[in-house]
């Protein structure tokens, strides 16, 4: 059997390459589960809608797919009267915590690399999970100096590039930063040396053109995360009274970012939200976590959608709850006491067209298929479960 794994062309992303890896020549062997044992697309198709049917309380999670397939889950999820969350719900919910009580600045990376001499990255190393983040926002042919606040220096940057207070904690820099972008003497604060330092950088922020902030919400200290992006956002906010800057959060992983604004399109709310026709809709960022409502057992059958990659089931999710999975073709589970049904999806971008939002959520990517499979879209799975559960 050939195992030939795509390639990519033209670029040396290793998130690209580590990705594609997981398709392979076997993936056209991959077909429809009911409890591990191998069946057909209309039989798998049948016991998911059975789940649906008799679940009260389902959970759709994970919910790695693309815009079409957002759109399609949402009209199951209100047929099913579902709750919404993401793979990457915790980020995803600290940004719209901080966005709701502060409001923000936000930047994009074409603003960056237009208009940014100074981007300051907080507690973060962008290339880790973003490897082309830099070459998107230089620009070659103006310097661009970097200064990383509470973490060293990222290896993929550029030579202007310099660390300060690298093993601080990010919540007493961004209490101290606050305090001296509001006006406060650097030397009546507790900390006058981690104070000076950044006064230094404050007065290299007023002469810049514009400063590009960049922060990583997936890395900053939980639970609280919501907190720390409060502080930056203020911080922006501040400095805009006398100068210009933005902020940019490096999130949205697997279609986060893509199925957040098609939720927040279709019903007013972003995800961790429960949706159902004739109900209002009920949104908490907090109530409607993953990995809460399955440790204390609010959910009685999930649907598990993770079509970029082959990601596991829940660690949380008990054995005795229902599941669907709708998933990359090299996904696994275990088998497990209650039904289990698995159908290998589309990658979008890999397997079918599609769409997806761009890290800086201003810009609507198209992507074209590299192979030709003969695997459904998440999108035309959830169509055919909708249809199920129609009156006829």
């Amino acid at each position: 059997m050939l195992t030939a794994s795509l390639e990519a062309l033209n670029t040396t992303c290793p998130r690209l390459t580590k990705s594609l890896a997981t398709c392979t020549n076997n993936d056209a062997t991959k077909t429809p589960q009911i409890n591990g044992q191998i069946t057909d697309l209309p039989a798998a198709l049948s016991e998911a809608a059975k789940i649906l049917e008799q679940a009260r309380r389902p959970l759709f999670s994970g919910l790695a797919t693309d815009i079409a397939g957002a759109r399609a889950l949402y009209e199951l999820a209100a047929h099913s009267g579902a709750i919404l969350d993401h793979l990457h719900g915790d980020a995803l919910a600290a940004s719209t915590l901080a966005l709701q009580d502060r409001g923000s600045f936000f930047t994009t990376l074409s603003e960056i690399r237009s208009r940014a001499d100074l981007i300051v990255v907080i507690a973060c190393e962008p290339s880790r999970r973003y490897p082309r983040f830099y070459e998107r926002v230089l620009n070659l042919d103006r310097q661009t100096d970097i200064v990383f606040v509470g973490c060293d220096t990222d290896p993929a940057a550029s030579t202007n590039a310099k660390a300060i207070l690298p093993n601080t904690d990010p919540f007493d820099i961004l209490a101290l930063w606050s305090a001296l972008t509001e006006g406060r003497n650097a030397d009546a604060l507790a900390d006058a040396q981690t104070a000076q330092q950044l006064e230094a950088l404050l007065e290299r922020i007023h002469t810049a053109h514009y400063t590009a902030f960049v922060y990583e919400p997936a890395t900053l200290p939980a639970p609280h995360a919501a907190l720390a992006i409060e502080a930056i956002n203020r911080i922006v906010k501040t400095i805009n009274r006398t100068t210009r800057a933005g902020a940019l959060a490096l999130t949205g992983d697997d279609g986060a970012l893509s199925v957040n604004q098609t939720v927040t399109w279709l019903t007013g709310f972003p995800l961790r939200t429960r949706v159902a026709y004739g109900v209002p809709v009920e949104h908490d960022s907090h109530r409607y976590r993953t990995d809460d409502l399955l440790r204390r057992k609010e959910i009685d059958a999930l649907l598990w959608i993770s079509s970029f990659g082959p990601e596991p089931l829940p660690s949380s999710l008990p054995d005795d709850v229902p599941a669907i999975i709708l998933g990359h073709p090299a996904t696994t589970h275990h088998a497990r006491n209650a039904s289990t049904v698995f159908i290998p999806v589309a990658t979008p971008g890999i397997d079918s067209n599609g769409h997806l939002f761009r890290v800086d959520a201003s810009v609507v990517v198209p992507l074209v298929a590299a192979r030709d499979t003969a695997f459904p879209t998440v999108a035309a799975i959830a169509s055919e479960l909708v249809r199920a559960r129609r009156p006829q």
